[in-house]
């Protein structure tokens, strides 16, 4: 051992007297580092910095490849210049979400005639802007854009129609009912559809003019993938339902994916679907890359029919269990190789309604087929388990326990579960002596007597305990140490408790009541907080519902051990009449210096000087968002925080105060930060006011899909090839 140290006491003197320069790395070194740093910043700045990497910056590799997805430095004259001098080599543009660029830095793309494939998602773009953009992209393959109201199909030139002919990917939001661009793509082999029409559009009839000839009936004979993701309402089941009745006419042959996400309530089941199913499963040679029905929609019978043709990367079975049929079942008895099987979405599917009164409905999880799962599936990468219960009833060892099966899928990079899977023990039963109590000797004591808090004790390091106090803290956790250990790439973790719904819904108003929590719950606290700090890869976290919180001292130990932690968020932990981990939560915000997006829902959030004090410390944060019912703030606090914090982009705010308190704030920070950040979005709005969905459909869609509205992504989309 004396002979290592010393050893490496002598490497470390000879590293220190050798001085190595960037010069001396090679070529092929430096051009790996330079592909992680954003075009723009390549071309403004890095290329300034000596004769060697100005060269190196000029290197086909580097230019070929332009992606500008969440790069909100890039204001308008750093792209213009970008795309002059990189015209001529570019052939994949990516400017998704740049929602701030100016329609005459759109228009730059034009420029960029050998781009093969050009994603426009959330930029200005006018039929008249499209025309002029395919009249000069004659390369372009794959092409993502926006439809919004008043977009015209008949401005299009012939030469914009004839490069639409000719592309094999379309990726299409829709903000109105309408067909896009679809009718002018007869090659088209991906279709992705996002619709994200509002309900005003049902009110104006906005889907009957739709229904009217057939010139607009979009081509489908050669598609291999069909995707189509809904924002929650009945017009956009309606549009949906009018995009899968070109399916009864004709069913592709070779469809490889079909992907449809539908919240709420589905639409009918097209006539057509069990035809569709049955080419998908049939055609000689084909298996299906990727599944998700809704849950109206899939049976057995569909499943088993596509499984008997081979295993998909992707299955969404999200909350499709029903009485007699159990997703996860037919998987395990298909009798077929599920090692191909990368993403899988389980999410609500268990083998029936839980049998204690956690909550109305509510799934609890097969286990024991989550294991055998786990056994035939090594290759997982994604897997969602949340929105069921899982309640370990074994004894104190931990055999058999479900962390200890998902330990086994050491590819595993993403994974959702309950937050009642972790609980060690059941619930503290109640006093018999308390439930034989006579109810009218009781009713005079209602209000007086204090209520029992159940919970666990407050995590405390070592030095603050006895020695058999410490052997029982080490204990607490000990069912997720093999998951730690089993899954060392983990980098995404959502533990989210059964039954929880966010207060701010997308189209309706918010919710002024809170679900009550799995009773299980109640014994996932700081300790095993605490424990998660062992991911040490871990990128992106949520934790939701976790009543058993009570200081929140485990989150400085988790943060503390989750050095590279981007991505948090944290909604209603410990108790919901008072934040009761302020000061914990001020701590672990020192710790956080990677992050840079934060989303904080919990009622009576004072966000106060204190607060943003500590938030300041996160000098890498670029959103913020905080949901809180009877929340407070203060305005000065919020506008030094955002002086301090110059990369932040995005401040929303749903709390409480007046609608004019809320505006004056809200002006008061677009005025002062919106020139020097061209990507800032500030909205502050009353959390509880009735025009709260008008506000809402008004923000760039990529961030309200990515940080304001909660909800569960893991296992959410395919893997992207």
């Amino acid at each position: 051992m004396d002979n290592q140290i010393e050893t490496a006491l002598c490497c470390s003197d000879s590293i220190s007297q050798t001085s190595v320069s960037i010069s001396d790395f090679s070529d092929e070194i430096l051009l790996n580092i330079l592909r992680f740093i954003p075009s723009h910043d390549l071309m403004l700045n890095v290329s300034q910095v000596c004769q060697k990497l100005q060269t190196l910056c000029l290197d086909k590799s580097l230019r070929a490849h332009v992606h500008l997805h969440k790069e909100y430095t890039a204001n308008d004259d750093a792209v213009k210049r970008l795309l002059k001098n990189f015209s001529s080599d570019i052939q994949t543009l990516n400017l998704s979400g740049c929602y701030w660029l100016a329609g005459s830095t759109v228009d730059q793309v034009s420029r960029c005639k050998a781009v093969v494939s050009l994603d426009l998602s959330g930029c200005r773009l006018t039929s008249v802007r499209l025309s002029h953009l395919l009249t000069s992209l004659r390369s372009l393959r794959s092409l993502a854009l926006d439809v919004g109201p008043g977009f015209d199909l008949h401005q299009l030139s012939a030469e914009g129609k004839a490069a639409l002919a000719r592309l094999q990917e379309l990726k299409q939001t829709l903000l109105t009912p309408s067909y896009g661009v679809v009718p002018c793509c007869s090659a088209l082999r991906r279709l992705h559809l996002y619709l994200e029409a509002s309900e005003g559009w049902r009110e104006a009839g906005g889907c009957a003019q739709l229904m009217v000839g057939q010139s607009s009936v979009p081509h489908y004979q050669n598609l291999r993938w069909f995707s189509a993701r809904l924002a929650p309402g009945e017009v956009n089941r309606t549009l949906l339902a009018l995009y899968l009745a070109v399916f009864s006419m004709r069913v592709p042959e070779g469809l490889m994916g079909l992907v449809l996400s539908v919240p709420g309530p589905a639409p009918p089941r097209p006539v057509a679907m069990t035809a569709l199913m049955e080419s998908m499963a049939s055609t000689v040679g084909n298996t299906v890359s990727a599944l998700q029905l809704p849950r109206t929609w899939l049976d057995g019978a569909i499943l088993g029919r596509v499984l008997a043709h081979g295993c998909p990367t992707y299955l969404n079975v999200s909350r499709c269990s029903s009485p007699g049929f159990n997703p996860l079942h037919v998987l395990l008895s298909a009798g077929r190789d599920l090692t191909p099987l990368q993403t899988l979405n389980l999410r609500g599917c268990g083998r029936g309604p839980l049998a204690e009164s956690c909550g109305k409905g509510e799934e609890e999880m097969d286990a024991e087929s989550i294991k055998s799962l786990t056994e035939c599936c090594p290759h997982l990468i994604h897997l969602n388990l949340s929105a069921t219960h899982y309640h370990h009833a074994l004894p104190a060892g931990q055999d058999g326990h479900l962390c200890g099966a998902l330990g086994r899928l050491t590819a595993l990079c993403s994974l959702a579960l309950p937050v009642c899977a972790l609980a060690q023990s059941p619930p503290a039963p109640v006093n018999p002596q308390d439930s034989n109590t006579d109810n009218s000797s009781r009713s005079l004591l209602l209000g007086l007597k204090k209520s029992s808090r159940i919970g666990v004790p407050t995590y405390r390091t070592a030095t603050e305990v006895t020695a058999g106090q410490g052997e029982e803290q080490q204990n607490r956790g000990l069912c997720i140490q093999p998951l730690l250990q089993g899954c060392p790439h983990l980098v995404e973790l959502e533990l989210i408790g059964a039954g929880f719904s966010s207060a701010m819904p997308r189209n309706e108003p918010a919710i002024r009541k809170d679900p009550a929590a799995c009773p299980w719950s109640y014994n996932v606290g700081d300790s095993e907080l605490a424990a998660l700090g062992g991911m040490k890869f871990l990128r992106k976290l949520t934790l939701a519902h976790l009543p058993g919180v009570l200081k929140g001292t485990g989150l400085i130990k988790l943060v503390q051990g989750c050095k590279d932690l981007s991505s948090l968020s944290l909604a209603n932990l410990g108790s919901l009449k008072t934040m009761n981990y302020t000061h914990a939560l001020l701590e672990a915000l020192s710790y956080c210096t990677q992050l840079r997006d934060l989303r904080l829902e919990q009622p009576y959030f004072n966000a106060n000087a204190a607060f943003f004090e500590a938030l300041g410390q996160c000098h890498q944060l670029q959103r913020v968002c905080f949901v809180s019912r009877h929340g407070t703030f203060q305005p000065a606090a919020v506008a030094s925080f955002m002086q301090t914090c110059a990369d932040v982009i995005m401040c929303h705010m749903f709390m409480g105060g007046t609608l004019v308190a809320c505006k004056t704030l809200q002006k008061t920070l677009l005025d002062s930060f919106s020139i020097t950040r061209p990507a800032l979005s500030v909205v502050i709005y009353p959390l509880l006011h009735e025009d709260l969905a008008n506000v809402i459909r008004g923000m760039p869609l990529c961030h309200l899909d990515e940080i304001t509205l909660f909800k569960s992504r893991v296992a959410e989309e395919p893997i992207k090839q």
